[in-house]
């Protein structure tokens, strides 16, 4: 998947966990998985704290010239619609 983008957290009772994020078209789809799992769970409504580390992700990505500010300004909107506040960098 050429637009894909990965990043690894760890859970609170201390897991593992592996997030991807795709976009298909103009919609993105995530998903994530734990140390031990066998399935990907996917994610129809993503959780706010992943929107916000896959638009830090993205806006890194920006500022290098590597991503457009299509994808970033639509994962704002993502964050907006689950009532989250879209962070501002300098």
């Amino acid at each position: 998947m050429r637009n894909c983008h990965v990043w690894k957290t760890k859970t609170e009772d201390g897991r593992k966990r592996e997030v991807r994020a795709g976009k298909f078209g103009k919609k993105w789809r995530l998903q994530s998985k734990c140390n031990g799992d066998a399935v990907w769970t996917y994610h129809d409504v993503p959780e706010l704290e992943d929107l916000l580390v896959l638009h830090d992700v993205l806006w890194r990505k920006y500022q290098r010239k590597h991503l457009a500010w299509e994808d970033v300004a639509a994962v704002e909107q993502m964050i907006q619609d689950a009532g989250g506040e879209v962070p501002l960098y300098d």
